[in-house]
């Protein structure tokens, strides 16, 4: 599950009161103790890098911040001479050393039968983030900004490519790409913006990178689909993955609505099993490479009996 180790999470909100949410993505045997947490607790067949998107924003020089708030960045993005102020490639890539350590020392805490999950932001998502400070809301400022963001995206997606290898050197097996500001774009945008710089990424590393773009429609897994060096897909609440699995024989991930945990137990349980019945009557080949979890991560205050549950009924339907 994306956010699998977070607020709701008991053993995650007893590291809080002692650690800074900074300290416990820095310091690689605390992230590495809280990515550990859920596997242990819940039996998930897969830890994930317990880090942030937005750590290449302060590597690259923004004075990244955690507030109240939320991620407060030193400076925005809004013209070439800001894009001057980015450190270079080579001497900030350093900084992220520490998320190839948490993943070495988070495949040494789960057993070999599990997989261990790295992740990067989209390009696109961390110009929102550079520009506006948000990855929601009105983005029009990114939208219109051409010649910084192409600037902006040929740098960060250098970046990228030798974060996702620090990654995989740590011992992750895939690396999912976190573009929670793709589905604002509209198709014609996202084939110009988005794909260009996936593809880049994923034929560096063929078939160690999957995609999650939030919020996306047709048009866009279309446009997206056709790189074929990704590994796979991730897919929020509002996909029929049956229709999916017609077409596409990588990796899907997805995509029970994470709203839905917060139903009272019997109800949840219910609606669980209706929404797992139709993919439990394709046969195993139908849907090969389905890795059943939800359509974004899982929110604070989420009963964890409902997370251990799911887990739960999940084996107990595919059985």
């Amino acid at each position: 599950m994306m956010r699998q180790a977070g607020r709701y999470h008991k053993h995650y909100q007893t590291l809080r009161q002692k650690y800074t949410f900074e300290e416990l993505c820095k310091n690689p045997e605390l992230a590495a103790e809280v990515a550990f947490g859920p596997v242990n607790d819940f039996d998930f067949d897969v830890a994930i890098l317990f880090s942030d998107i937005l750590f290449p924003l302060e590597a690259l020089g923004m004075g990244l911040k955690y507030t109240d708030e939320g991620p407060v960045l030193s400076f925005s993005i809004r013209s070439e001479k800001d894009l001057r102020r980015l450190k270079s490639v080579e001497d900030s890539i350093s900084f992220m050393q520490f998320q190839k350590k948490a993943v070495q020392l988070t495949r040494e805490r789960i057993s070999r039968d599990k997989s261990v999950i790295g992740f990067v932001g989209g390009p696109w998502t961390l110009f929102t983030y550079a520009v506006s400070g948000k990855h929601e809301g009105n983005l029009s400022l990114p939208k219109i900004l051409t010649d910084v963001r192409n600037g902006f995206l040929e740098k960060t997606i250098r970046f990228l490519k030798e974060n996702i290898a620090l990654q995989l050197e740590g011992g992750a097996e895939l690396i999912m790409i976190f573009d929670t500001a793709g589905g604002d774009l509209s198709p014609e945008f996202f084939r110009e913006i988005v794909v260009p710089g996936i593809k880049t990424l994923a034929d560096q590393y063929p078939g160690k990178v999957g995609y999650y773009g939030k919020g996306t429609a047709s048009p866009h897994f279309q446009a997206i689909r056709e790189i074929p060096t990704l590994a796979g897909f991730g897919f929020d609440h509002r996909w029929d993955l049956k229709e999916i699995f017609k077409h596409e024989k990588r990796m899907i991930q997805g995509n029970f609505d994470q709203n839905l945990l917060f139903l009272e137990r019997g109800e949840f349980k219910d609606i669980l099993k209706r929404y797992l019945i139709p993919y439990r009557d394709l046969s195993p080949e139908e849907r090969i490479g389905w890795v059943c979890g939800l359509g974004h991560g899982v929110m604070p205050k989420t009963p964890e009996e409902n997370v251990k549950r799911f887990v739960e009924i999940v084996r107990e339907t595919f059985r």
